[in-house]
């Protein structure tokens, strides 16, 4: 049997009590405990790999320098998530953050001697997730990937949360069009 290798809730308090102190070695655990799920939330939200690596770099930055006021209302990872989305959007509303379509996996085997091709190549998850509109995509990366509540990912986003629920509808309509299901 393994061991967990992750860190215990005590650790991690730990952890926090010495950074928010200055300790910066007692940080870098945190952003080595924290940066890989930081990283895949700004890539769902920006779709661009050097883009979600700045908006990560922010993120940590930013927890930095407010560690001190951070009150413990929510969990740690929350919190960082909550600053990952705002450098995320931010970065949008600047107009740094260019889209940059992910090429299809051309991988597939070509269809058997005598077989017809199929005219639609069948669509990568991920990939049609990145397709969506911004709107719809936010909301499903908050809402349906990483489990925040229309409350909590309306507020993230700065909008309603009827607007959320809306968003989310769409954002689901289009991936079954998208999949084909």
């Amino acid at each position: 049997m393994t061991a967990d290798l992750r860190p215990t809730a005590d650790e991690q308090n730990d952890w926090l009590e010495r950074a928010r102190l200055g300790d910066s070695r007692a940080f870098e655990r945190i952003y080595r405990e924290h940066s890989g799920k930081v990283y895949g939330l700004c890539l769902r939200l920006t779709r661009d790999p050097a883009a979600a690596e700045d908006c990560t770099q922010e993120t940590f930055i930013n927890a930095w320098r407010n560690l001190p006021g951070f009150e413990g209302r929510s969990a740690l990872g929350t919190w960082l998530h909550r600053i990952a989305v705002n450098a995320a959007l931010a970065r949008a509303r600047r107009g740094s953050l260019e889209i940059v379509p992910q090429p299809a996996d051309d991988s597939e085997a070509p269809p058997l001697e005598g077989e017809a091709p199929d005219e639609t190549p069948p669509m990568d998850l991920e990939v049609a997730v990145g397709s969506l509109p911004e709107g719809a995509r936010h909301v499903l990366v908050l809402y349906g990937i990483y489990g925040y509540t229309h409350e909590e990912a309306a507020g993230m986003l700065g909008i309603a949360v009827g607007t959320c629920k809306a968003q989310l509808h769409r954002a689901r309509r289009l991936l079954r069009e998208r999949l084909g299901n």
